[in-house]
């Protein structure tokens, strides 16, 4: 019975679940008997459950009937005990009767009274008075069995379990009206249900779970809102302006749950919980300058010798001057960055070092490795959400090389101010570069590979300049956010030079919503879903492989008989061609390689222009979506300050190698 966090991801499931329960005493209760322990059940266990036995393939408006079937089959009606637990009191009864259709218990007081509450108020008349205003029934999930060694009642103890756990976590107070078109477990339970593992086995950004859980906080306040304004218009056909006031006011309301909804739909899809992100503010608080004034040099040695006390000061330290220059000295980095000030520099000396924490980067400093990248690795150890979050107006990190171990989120995020990295290499864990709205990014020099996610996220708002980087080995390459929301400006992008290739998916995606009227032509052409991958193709992706066709077949029959191949040729035209490859170079090949070279050339200058051009009619449909509410709102013509808000792109020199399903992609959704 004694279960550790650990052991919820442990997916592997018992044959029958539940048959030996364990037992636990009520949350520091003395007075109350012990009860059975049935919140830890692992993930396939809940999941088995509800899949074969209990939900099965019902649909949103008959999750209640299905429940109530399957209590009849395994709850025993009567002869149990059990503790009923409110926000105030517990108080021990025995259940004398089921009402499955209503999943209700019929309960009296236990003999003798036990209760314990936050006040001495509860006492055995007020309980009994209680009961009779509720007819003796009580909510199952409000029910704890009281534990029997006979094991009797074991499963009676988890059936009241997954109905307590399902109306808890899974089921939300709008699912009925939803459509019955669908699978209620395949489309709202299961996504759930992993979600919630997601969370107690902390594979979600903590930043995500508290968004999420304020996110169905105000949908249920919402739509308990929409609920009353519904019930309050009246049935009939009036036309008073109070009943059309209230149908306004409804819709409203109504959109809004809608809008919300659909963001838990989100975050509660693991494929999507990481395209779209959240919007994380951190709530670090720069220190500003150093009271005194002055500018500190942290020093961070793995070992010290005199030998690298000199190259230090000759290199770092003391190049012009070493008057007033205060030098501190750290056991490790994140110490050192932790005592940094405005305008500080931390100095990190050749060495493999381990960090237990998080980088929190809240003023203007640099930081530096001294060496090249692959001699002073900075590696994370332990659990959390993030390795560096940056937040101050300028700064620059350079010659590292940053190990990601165990994360949630990605390996760096700029959430404000501008941040430099410069000559490092980043080997990810889950996302790679994350740049924040309203935050700039410049990476140049750099190697990044890795991420399950993205090596670059970019969001609406944000700055983003690539230049001659690798990009290598992610989930997706460069993955650019939604901004086509009227809450977000566009992102300005810069890519030059840089090398993405061997990405699973694209080189380089961008996440939209679908217009109407493209879903309606993708919908013309066989499409069918709400989210659509669009992989763009041009004609000379077939023109690559031609050449690729024609360098294979100079390869095998021209370069490898004038090297001496003594195997006799098929035909007097190899023959002929091959004696040209020996007479007169380059002949046959040279040829071939020079077309296959412009071939390759031409195509990675059309999928530089190719995305510029897409990101840019992205950036022009904003300003029309833009114009046509300023229209709407009685401004007719648009303040050229309103209307700046088109992406600046420039998309030169990158190379698009190896991808798995392209150079470029759109996500809609």
């Amino acid at each position: 019975s004694d279960w550790s966090a650990d052991s919820w991801s442990d997916y592997g499931s018992r044959d029958k679940p539940g048959t030996t329960l364990g037992r636990t005493v009520p949350d520091g209760s003395v007075l109350l008997p012990d009860i059975f322990h049935t919140n830890h059940l692992l993930f396939y266990e809940r999941f088995s459950a509800y899949q074969d036995y209990i939900l099965a393939d019902c649909k949103a408006s008959e999750v209640k009937r299905f429940i109530a079937e399957y209590l009849e089959k395994v709850l025993e009606p009567s002869g149990w005990q059990a503790i009923w637990r409110t926000d105030v009191f517990e108080v021990l009864v025995g259940v004398v009767d089921v009402n499955f259709p209503a999943l209700k218990a019929v309960v009296q007081l236990s003999e003798p009274f036990l209760c314990e509450s936050q006040d001495s108020s509860f006492t055995l008349e007020c309980m009994q008075e209680l009961l009779e205003l509720k007819e003796h029934q009580i909510l199952l999930q409000e029910l704890w069995v009281v534990y029997d060694e006979s094991g009797e009642f074991d499963q009676t103890a988890l059936a009241v379990e997954h109905v307590r756990f399902f109306y808890r976590c899974i089921w939300r107070t709008w699912d009925e009206e939803e459509e019955d078109e669908f699978d209620y477990f395949v489309r709202c339970v299961e996504p759930r249900l992993r979600l919630h593992y997601d969370i107690l086995e902390h594979r979600v950004p903590s930043g995500l779970v508290v968004d999420y859980q304020n996110l169905l906080s105000q949908c249920e306040e919402l739509y308990e809102k929409f609920l009353n304004v519904r019930n309050s218009i009246s049935s009939n056909d009036s036309d008073s302006e109070a009943e059309n006031v209230s149908m306004v006011e409804g819709l409203k309301l109504y959109d809004k749950v809608e809008h919300l909804k659909q963001k838990l739909k989100l975050i509660e899809n693991p494929l999507l919980r990481y395209v779209f992100g959240y919007q994380k503010y951190g709530s670090l608080q720069a220190k500003g300058l150093r009271p005194t004034g002055a500018k500190v040099i942290h020093v961070v040695p793995w070992t010290m010798t005199a030998n690298l006390l000199h190259m230090l000061a000759r290199d770092k330290l003391c190049p012009e001057s070493c008057e007033d220059l205060e030098i501190q000295f750290h056991r490790d980095p994140l110490a050192a960055v932790n005592a940094c000030y405005e305008g500080d520099r931390v100095i990190i000396c050749p060495g493999h070092y381990f960090v237990d924490g998080m980088f929190s980067i809240a003023d203007s400093v640099e930081l530096e490795g001294y060496g090249l990248p692959d001699d002073v690795v900075i590696e994370k150890q332990g659990k959390g959400d993030n390795f560096f979050d940056c937040t101050g107006a300028n700064i620059k990190i350079s010659n590292l090389k940053l190990v990601q171990h165990d994360a949630v989120e990605g390996i760096l995020n700029v959430h404000h101010g501008k941040t430099t990295l410069e000559n490092c290499v980043l080997q990810c864990e889950t996302t790679g570069i994350t740049v924040r709205t309203s935050a700039e990014l410049l990476m140049s020099n750099s190697d990044l590979y890795g991420a399950k996610g993205a090596g670059v996220e970019i969001y609406p708002g944000s700055a983003c300049t690539l230049l001659h980087n690798g990009i290598h080995h992610c989930k997706e390459g460069i993955l650019v956010k939604n901004f086509l929301d009227e809450d977000y400006e566009a992102p300005k992008i810069t890519m030059v030079n840089n090398m993405i290739h061997n990405n699973e998916g694209y080189g380089v995606v961008l996440v939209r919503p679908a217009i109407p009227s493209e879903m309606k032509d993708a919908s013309a052409q066989g499409m069918k879903g709400t989210s659509l991958f669009l992989e763009k193709t041009t004609e000379t992706t077939s023109r690559f492989f031609l050449m690729m066709w024609l360098l294979c077949m100079t390869v095998d029959d021209i370069l490898f008989p004038a090297l001496g191949n003594t195997q006799p040729t098929q035909a007097v035209d190899e023959t002929a061609c091959a004696e040209g490859f020996r007479q007169e170079q380059p002949g046959c090949i040279t040829d071939e390689l020079e077309l296959y070279k412009q071939a390759e050339t031409s195509e990675q200058t059309e999928n530089n222009s190719e995305i510029a051009n897409v990101l840019g009619a992205t950036s022009a449909k904003k300003r029309q979506i833009h114009k046509k509410r300023l229209s709407e709102l009685g401004f007719t013509e648009a303040d050229d300050n309103l209307m700046s808000q088109e992406m600046f792109v420039s998309v030169e020199g990158n190379q698009f190698k190896w991808n798995g399903k392209g150079s470029f992609g759109i996500f809609f959704f």
